[in-house]
C-alpha cells in the first residue's frame, strides 16, 4: 500500500473506530510511509465521529455508526480533516458484546475515498475480538490496495 501510494503521488489518513489505530499502526511500520501517510483518526465515539470528520448527526441516528453511510462519511471526511488525497474508514463490531439480530458482532463497514471517489464494502467476520479486529485491518489494506490501483489505471490510461 505505501509503495503504491508513493507511486501513484498520493497521501493518506486513516479513520478508524473498531480497529482503534491498527491500521495506521500496519501502514507506518513500513519504511518510508512518512512520506504518505498525514496522521491518522481514532473515533470510537459518535460524538468523536461528529467533530472530528463531520459524520452527521443524522446519518449516526437514521443508519447507526456501523454502517455503509457512517463508513462512506467518515471516509471523506477523513480526507477533509487532514488533506490527504485518500482516507481508509473502519467502522464495525468487534464485540463480544454489542451485536444484534440486525447488527451481528463481526459486521464491519470499510470506506476507502480516493480523490472523492468513495468505495465502502460489508464484510461479516467470526472469532474472537482480537481475530475480528485484525480480519478488519487486513481487509482494510486489501481495499485500500485496490482502490489506489484502480485509481492508479485511471490517472495512466486516461480513464479518469
Amino acid at each position: 500500500v505505501v509503495r503504491l501510494l508513493k507511486k501513484s503521488d498520493l497521501t493518506v489518513t486513516t479513520a478508524e473506530s473498531c480497529t482503534g489505530g491498527m491500521v495506521a499502526a500496519k501502514i507506518i511500520n513500513v519504511a518510508g510511509a512518512s512520506d504518505v501517510f498525514e496522521q491518522g483518526y481514532i473515533t470510537y465515539s459518535n460524538k468523536s465521529k461528529r467533530k472530528i470528520l463531520d459524520v452527521s448527526k443524522a446519518t449516526l441516528k437514521r443508519y447507526g455508526a456501523v454502517s455503509e453511510q457512517t463508513a462512506r462519511e467518515m471516509a471523506l471526511g477523513g480526507v477533509l480533516a487532514a488533506d490527504a488525497d485518500a482516507c481508509v474508514a473502519v467502522t464495525g463490531l468487534a464485540g463480544p458484546d454489542g451485536g444484534t439480530e440486525e447488527k451481528p458482532v463481526g459486521l464491519v463497514y470499510i470506506g476507502c475515498s480516493i480523490k472523492g471517489e468513495v468505495t465502502v464494502k460489508e464484510y461479516h467476520f467470526s472469532g474472537t475480538r482480537s481475530q475480528i479486529r485484525e480480519a478488519t485491518t487486513s481487509a482494510a489494506l486489501i481495499l485500500m490496495r485496490s482502490c489506489i490501483l484502480k485509481y492508479f489505471s485511471k490517472v495512466t490510461f486516461g480513464k479518469k
